[in-house]
């Protein structure tokens, strides 16, 4: 495999999630006052604290390090030496890349957190397939892969995030029909809790390859992956709109026409006609494959549009702006070709909300398209409650996973993105927790499912209903993991009790 490294010092990286409404933009920003080339090293005696994209998540940790060696024998060697000196004193390990997770998910509480940072990646073009480092990021799997007429099969649709961790959240796209990005990944090496290194895919320790898959890093430790890439094409952009209610089936009926290969939806968020209008773009390969250009990233329109996004702050006027300019005038400006690696070419921080005083919080739901008009009906009954800003809803189609433990998708599913914008004050958090029990509540009922990356506000029971293979991964975890070594915060609020 042809190498190519990526050698530039990346920023701190910024919340992630769908362009034009996706996740949090709270920096993450490590504490760490020394640096001998390998690790942070934390004076003694002093206290070393992590927050994620929420801004809400500030935990106390023992020792932050970054970790840069290619996969080999340096890094299993660094990754074991922390391992062994966590489970000597008793002490967590967690892993993580952007940490855009909003509950600490990516955080060990008192533990050693390790961040990787390398951007290896080995492109095989015979077989279709890249083999990388878990800390590479999908930025980096586009430049490579551009000039070769290849990309990423499934990603989220911004490239800040960690190859690994995008397997480990079990995190989807809006490619189709596809299922989440777990589908695409062929194996991978990982270190176990006591420092063997195993390889996992769906043949070989097959069952790690399943609880590992959303497992949120808590079955080991990820050192490379094989991962598959698709063609890049130029795509050609179709709008069209309907009643909120009817976009889950018509999303199944758009997916009938086997050219369609991206898709994703949008419902209004004003007031006034709350979720009662959608927009449907689905996207097909344009006559013309030659000569495709470079993967471009944020275009006019996106730079304008993020501008609207953020003025719809309290601003009823400006969110029939943003719906009209999405429906009317972005069909117009934008609705020429694009290639399909420049419409996932988008860095979060476009969304960045540049505000102290409020967060961007998100939630997700999964549920079926034939459910979907009592989801948008459950939201109409929930969400105006709430004194949430609520600025954004993006549809996608999610096909069957039957891999993951922790399955958000056991049939095809449509996935419902919305992105809040929230004071951060404690009666907001009161009301951002109430609020979002009622529609997980409400979720369930219609037999749908919610994400667990973000906020944790479901109740535990809740949980179990929405995650049915929860206890036996719990117990399957404590098998491997008998002394607890890799644990977060999803693990201590709600994984420990089942």
């Amino acid at each position: 495999m042809a190498t190519l490294k990526i050698l530039t010092r990346r920023a701190a990286l910024l919340g992630g999630g769908a362009a034009i409404g996706g996740l949090a933009t709270k920096a993450f920003t490590p504490s760490n006052p020394t640096l001998d080339g390998t690790r942070f090293i934390k004076p003694s005696g002093a206290a070393d604290m992590l927050n994620d994209a929420s801004g809400l998540s500030e935990t106390t940790i023992f020792r932050h390090i970054t970790i840069k060696h290619d996969p080999g024998a340096q890094l299993i060697t660094a990754i074991r030496t922390e391992l062994n000196e966590a489970r000597e004193n008793g002490r967590p390990v967690n892993v993580g890349a952007a940490r855009h997770s909003m509950g600490g998910q990516a955080i060990p509480r008192d533990g050693h957190a390790i961040t990787f940072d390398n951007g290896l990646v080995e492109p095989d073009t015979s077989n279709q397939m890249m083999r990388t480092h878990s800390g590479a990021r999908w930025s980096d799997v586009i430049a490579l892969a551009d000039p070769l007429d290849l990309g990423p099969r499934v990603m989220q649709s911004n490239n800040d995030f960690g190859i690994a961790a995008t397997f480990c959240v079990n995190a989807h796209g809006w490619p189709v029909k596809e299922g989440p990005m777990g589908s695409t990944v062929r194996g991978f090496e990982m270190i176990l809790p006591d420092g063997e290194l195993v390889t996992c895919s769906r043949t070989e320790n097959a069952d790690l390859f399943g609880m590992t898959m959303g497992g949120y890093g808590l079955t080991g430790i990820i050192t490379q992956m094989d991962v598959e890439l698709a063609k890049n094409q130029r795509l050609e952009p179709t709008y069209a709109e309907m009643p909120g209610e009817e976009l889950g089936t018509r999303i199944v009926e758009a997916l009938a026409d086997g050219e369609v290969t991206m898709a994703y939806g949008r419902l209004s968020v004003t007031r006034a006609d709350f979720m009662s209008k959608a927009l449907l773009v689905t996207f097909r390969p344009s006559a013309d494959q030659s000569d495709l250009p470079a993967a471009s990233g944020s275009g006019a329109a996106a730079n304008i549009a993020s501008r609207i996004y953020r003025a719809q702050l309290g601003n009823e006027r400006m969110k029939d702006v943003r719906w009209w300019f999405e429906s009317d005038l972005a069909t117009t400006i934008v609705s020429g070709p694009s290639t399909r690696n420049s419409l996932i070419n988008e860095p979060v921080v476009t969304l960045d909300d540049r505000n102290p005083d409020r967060t961007d919080i998100l939630h997700e739901y999964f549920v079926s398209p034939d459910r979907f008009a009592e989801f948008v009906r459950l939201c109409r009954e929930v969400i105006p409650g709430s004194f949430q800003e609520f600025l954004n809803v993006t549809l996608r189609f999610v096909d069957t996973d039957p891999d993951s433990w922790l399955a958000y998708a056991p049939v095809p599913r449509i996935a419902a993105v919305m992105s809040f914008s929230q004071e951060m004050t404690a009666r907001a958090e009161a009301d951002m927790q109430r609020m979002t029990q009622e529609l997980i509540a409400g979720v369930n009922a219609i037999g749908g499912t919610y994400y667990l990356p973000y906020r944790p506000h479901a109740r535990q029971d809740q949980l179990a209903q929405a995650y049915p293979r929860a206890a036996e991964f719990v117990a399957a975890k404590r098998a491997l993991d008998p002394n607890l070594v890799l644990r977060n915060n999803l693990w201590d609020s709600y994984l420990r009790v089942l």
